[in-house]
């Protein structure tokens, strides 16, 4: 029996979470250090993965079958394509960072604070949070993936509503009562979009008998598999809801802004960068693969409410006066753009929407972190209470200016590539969302733009006058990801050498093939 790499990548931050949990409380330096190397470890058997995934070969591949609730065809299945090894190496790459960022954030805010170990907690959740989207790309099997669909909901729940953002203007009463709406917001939202994904789970088993992806594939190819027009499609809208809740698509996305504004900053990329990409995912690989003609019939509606994503978040984004507010509606502007690419059902398109998966996490993330640096440094995260940072922090407003560069995808950086092929991939099929699309980006560099102006350039304001630069720490956070950024923006070949095949299988699954290029004959 070969060794099970994919349960071992997720089980590790699960094992991870149990041991940082378990640490006394007055051991709180070695318990972020334990949940440090605890994703260390993660990232080393990501990479495993990754370098033992052959993109030329079998759909999936390093599965895992084993029988599990026998009496309802539910089996512990796992394996990936090129799109869940993209994920599984985004997740890996990014928690070490949102761990080393956040390494004062559950400090007790008084000495001799009675609070139950806050720091262990805080860390524990974020390993558990990774563990469970793990486990999220790898599973095949539909109901093995939906417990954890809605378990990670737990740990979020507690990060967003027990540790949120301390820079807050009203006070730590009025700040306690805002991160528990959010999170309430948060759950709710989420758990409505749940419970309706299990309606039609249950469904989809009545009509096929298990939840396995491949024996349902298999069935369908060969004919003994059924599925009346409108039982396909109802089973559709059951699990799309869910994802797009969790995407967020609007108008199913008013949660979001709530839940990055009272979060911490490295919360705050853990759902925007990690958490929402299984929303996503999700839609690449269940709907479109479980419900091709479904798929179809819905394509244009949902094209539609994309493009809405598209623009409204943009718009909302650039008359933000809170950063991570502005941050946050731009992320829905981005996911607009990736769930566009996804339903454009071209080649382009997919591959543009998983690489955009990929880069608009590291983008996010360097975006985010280094906001949340600069709003711990002075306690506020209202863009008019800053005001000529770069000029006492130099390094500090570099890396804050190369984030928001990613984030209106400037040619060089990594979000041009993805964004560039999902326009033009919904250019070939849909000339004019593919037009109307690119006005998000003119209102992404204005947000942006603004923005820095804002924060970074002018007189320097009394309250920032000390405000010290980045720290080694930050620049550790900090310094990757722009890495990141700059080489997958120059060079994306590893990620869609990675990705292509699987959108090829995925193309196949809804039985769609690119345009022809409509060019005049030559005389």
């Amino acid at each position: 029996m070969s060794f099970p790499l994919l349960t071992a990548t997720a089980a590790l931050p699960a094992v991870g979470a149990v041991a940082t949990a378990a640490v006394p409380a007055a051991r709180r330096t070695a318990a972020k250090w334990l949940a440090l190397l605890v994703s260390l470890g993660t990232l080393a058997l990501a990479i495993t993965v990754l370098v033992r995934f052959d993109p030329g070969g079998a759909r999936y591949q390093l599965t895992e079958s084993h029988s599990w609730i026998s009496d309802f065809g539910v089996r512990y299945e796992l394996g990936v394509d090129g799109i869940g090894v993209a994920l599984i190496a985004l997740t890996a790459v990014l928690i070490p960072f949102i761990v080393l960022a956040g390494w004062h954030d559950a400090d007790p805010l008084e000495t001799g604070s009675r609070r139950w170990r806050p720091t262990q907690g805080f860390f524990a959740l974020i390993l558990a949070v990774e563990a469970m989207v793990l486990i999220s790309f790898e599973a095949t099997d539909v109901f093995l993936f939906y417990i954890f669909f809605e378990a990670m909901l737990i740990p979020m729940y507690f990060l967003i509503g027990g540790f949120g953002d301390r820079a807050h203007a009203q006070g730590e009463q009025a700040a306690s009562t805002q991160r528990s709406y959010a999170a309430v917001k948060f759950l709710l939202y989420n758990l409505v979009g749940g419970l309706i994904m299990l309606a039609a789970v249950i469904g989809l088993y009545v009509v096929a008998g298990n939840f396995s992806l491949q024996q349902i594939a298999e069935a369908r190819a060969n004919g003994s598999l059924h599925m009346a027009t409108s039982t396909e499609r109802w089973l559709f809208l059951g699990f799309f809801f869910a994802f797009a809740v969790k995407a967020p698509l609007w108008p199913l996305h008013t949660w979001l802004p709530n839940a990055m504004q009272e979060s911490t900053a490295p919360v705050a990329v853990l759902i925007t960068a990690v958490v929402d990409k299984v929303g996503t995912f999700a839609m690449l690989r269940f709907c479109l693969g479980l419900f091709p003609g479904a798929s179809r019939w819905a394509t244009p509606v949902i094209l539609v409410l994309a493009l809405i994503s598209i623009v409204y978040g943009a718009l909302l984004a650039v008359g933000q006066r809170d950063i991570k507010r502005l941050v946050a509606y731009a992320s829905i502007s981005h996911f607009g753009f990736i769930i566009m690419g996804i339903f454009a059902m071209t080649s382009q398109g997919q591959s543009g929407a998983t690489l955009y998966m990929v880069n608009h996490g590291i983008s996010t993330a360097a975006l985010m972190l280094v906001a949340g640096f600069l709003i711990s440094r002075r306690g506020s995260r209202l863009i008019a209470d800053y005001g000529g940072v770069q000029k006492v922090a130099p390094v500090l407003a570099g890396t804050f200016l190369i984030g928001g560069l990613a984030t209106l995808s400037l040619p060089g950086l990594a979000p041009f590539v993805s964004e560039f092929l999902v326009l033009v991939g919904t250019f070939t099929r849909y000339p004019v969302i593919g037009v109307i699309a690119t006005f998000g980006i003119v209102l992404a560099a204005l947000y942006t733009l603004v923005l820095y102006q804002r924060t970074m350039t002018g007189p320097v304001k009394p309250e920032v006058s000390a405000m010290p630069d980045l720290r080694v720490r930050e620049l550790l956070v900090v310094g990757p990801l722009i890495v990141l950024l700059i080489f997958l923006g120059v060079y994306p070949k590893p990620v869609t050498d990675i990705v292509n095949p699987a959108v090829r299988h995925t193309m196949s699954d809804v039985q769609k093939k690119d345009p022809k290029p409509e060019v005049e004959a030559a005389k």
